[in-house]
């Protein structure tokens, strides 16, 4: 089955559904479903937009691993609400989303849509794994920029980025990234890492901003590249670049590890392709009663029925 598979960015779609739907849209108890309900209604909007014949709900089992912890500790630290010895840390959601969560997944279950996270990765490194070894174009739905590094042209595997909703989508291939930032899919990760992220708290390279990396990536090839030039007097970098990226090697040898996106994780044995009809009837119908899914649940049968 050589379709177009779609990969969601779960929780990055459910935090945008959070903020972008009013929390006065409840269930019959009077708990918020706006995350559910907008998830739903985007998932919708994809899948009537962009026909995937394949499609998998991606979810970070560990949103923090400990290995990335390892190598530069300040990685997403400021966004710990709680630390657990030898389990995931928790991570600072509203809430009234945190609840929600669960109700996402079991619905997305008995749907019968795809869904998959694996112990110690996050839902970047499931995407990657299986952008890494799909058979047909992908399309991979995210707002995270991070992924901006798995666009392909030549494997035609681009990331729709959402602009606002999921009706206004930025379909995000190499001229899209040579344009805003003067690299393809493969230079972007390397961009990332001099640049750095305080969102995800990593530094990057002091004094090296977006335009600078890009420039010294055109400059160089690589990261690799721009470190040999470190070392070699005749390379055309400032007494500044040379200095502070000297300084930086610690970082630097560490960094790549952490920011670029797993492509071999073990992936469990799941069926991807697009459900036409729920998996469990029965259990989906108690969970539309219950949480009162109302219009986004059957706009979304009805599109998967087509």
């Amino acid at each position: 089955m050589n379709g177009r598979l779609m990969l969601l960015d779960t929780a990055s779609l459910y935090f945008r559904a959070y903020f972008g739907v009013p929390d006065s849209v409840k269930a019959p108890d009077g708990t918020p479903v706006n995350a559910v309900r907008g998830l739903l209604d985007f998932i919708d909007r994809l899948v009537k937009d962009h026909r995937p014949q394949k499609l998998v709900a991606c979810m970070d089992a560990d949103w923090r691993p400990q290995w990335r912890v390892d190598l530069i500790p300040t990685y997403k630290a400021h966004r710990v609400a709680e630390e657990h010895e030898g389990a995931p840390d928790e991570e600072e959601v509203p809430d009234t989303l945190s609840p929600q969560v669960p109700v996402i997944e079991d619905v997305l279950d008995a749907i019968g849509i795809a869904r998959v996270g694996v112990a110690g990765y996050e839902a970047d490194d499931v995407i990657g794994t299986f952008a890494a070894h799909a058979d047909g174009p992908v399309d991979i739905v995210t707002g995270d920029r991070d992924l901006y590094q798995l666009v392909d042209d030549e494997r035609e595997i681009r990331v729709l980025y959402p602009l606002k909703g999921v009706g206004t989508l930025q379909l995000t291939d190499e001229a899209v990234l040579r344009e805003k930032y003067g690299v393809d899919g493969r230079g972007y990760a390397d961009l990332a890492l001099l640049r750095g992220d305080p969102s995800d708290g990593l530094p990057g390279v002091a004094g090296i901003g977006e335009k600078t990396a890009a420039k010294l990536l055109a400059e160089f090839g690589d990261l690799a590249g721009i470190m040999a030039a470190v070392d070699d007097p005749r390379a055309k970098l400032t007494p500044s670049q040379r200095k502070r990226l000297t300084e930086a090697r610690p970082y630097v040898a560490v960094a790549p590890k952490v920011v670029r996106v797993a492509g071999d994780v073990p992936l469990p044995d799941v069926d991807t392709a697009l459900p036409h009809t729920p998996r469990d009837p029965a259990a989906l119908e108690d969970l539309a009663k219950r949480w009162g899914l109302g219009g986004s649940l059957q706009r979304l049968l009805g599109t998967l029925a087509e």
